[in-house]
């Protein structure tokens, strides 16, 4: 048993042994398929996604010794999930862009590469954790080929 859900078990035992509604209330919640902190899927056009999308993408481009920025072409797919914060579960599409990293423009103003030999798309799965009161962002796992 999970441990959210163990400590949901012994909160309705400790209430149903005091009496009430709560017994009801317990057998509906222990019964169910939802899941506390369960991933749900998320359009991937939500603005919180792309936020998501672009902070992974700043983290490439800090790790990789391209000459060249990266940046988010397509989000496949978004994941989120409630904890102490939010939790994103991206499958993002990168793509190489014109703009040189010495140069430190916006995302926004690069446009991709459209030379053949300097064209490059990165697949990569990616999980951002924001914890917006403290209006931080971190990036624990990033995966790219």
């Amino acid at each position: 048993m999970r441990p959210d859900a163990a400590l949901l078990a012994f909160c309705c035992l400790v209430l149903s042994t005091t009496g009430g509604p709560s017994q009801d209330f317990c057998s509906q919640v222990l019964n169910s398929d939802v899941k506390p902190g369960f991933p749900e899927t998320i359009k991937t056009n939500d603005p919180g996604v792309l936020k998501a999308a672009r902070h992974s993408v700043e983290r490439f481009n800090n790790c990789t010794d391209d000459i060249f920025l990266f940046k988010e072409s397509h989000i496949n797919r978004a994941l989120l999930q409630i904890v102490k914060g939010l939790k994103y579960m991206l499958e993002v599409e990168i793509g190489r862009t014109t703009c040189r990293k010495t140069k430190h423009p916006s995302l926004d103003n690069c446009d991709f590469q459209t030379n053949h030999t300097l064209k490059r798309t990165l697949s990569c799965y990616t999980e951002v954790w924001v914890i917006p009161w403290l209006q931080r962002f971190e990036v624990p796992v990033l995966r790219c080929h």
